[in-house]
């Protein structure tokens, strides 16, 4: 198998990530997610070229990075780390401007 798996996985992180944690983006610009899987996806393809499939590892321990912060994050600051409640709460944690 060649760079299919790559796409493979980085298609299952992105759809997975995006269908459980859309909600903790909903002021994120556009382009600023499109950037970070462009970048990611550039890295891993790019990795594959040179070391294969261990390329994988890129993406696979971002995830896990990522998930490990996240969790960590908001408990510390009371936020539900799979619903982003309460709403308001984490709204200001960001920065965003509450419009309800």
């Amino acid at each position: 198998m060649g760079v299919e798996l790559e796409l493979g996985v980085l298609f299952l992180i992105q759809t997975l990530g995006h269908s459980y944690f859309d909600s903790f983006e909903v002021e994120t610009a556009g382009w600023r997610k499109m950037l970070k899987w462009l970048l990611v996806a550039a890295l891993t393809l790019g990795l594959y070229s040179q070391v294969g499939h261990w390329a994988l590892l890129l993406p696979l321990a971002a995830a896990i990075a990522g998930l490990t912060f996240h969790f960590v994050w908001c408990r510390k600051h009371g936020i539900d780390p799979r619903r982003a409640t309460p709403r308001r709460r984490y709204w200001e944690l960001r920065g965003w401007e509450w419009t309800e």
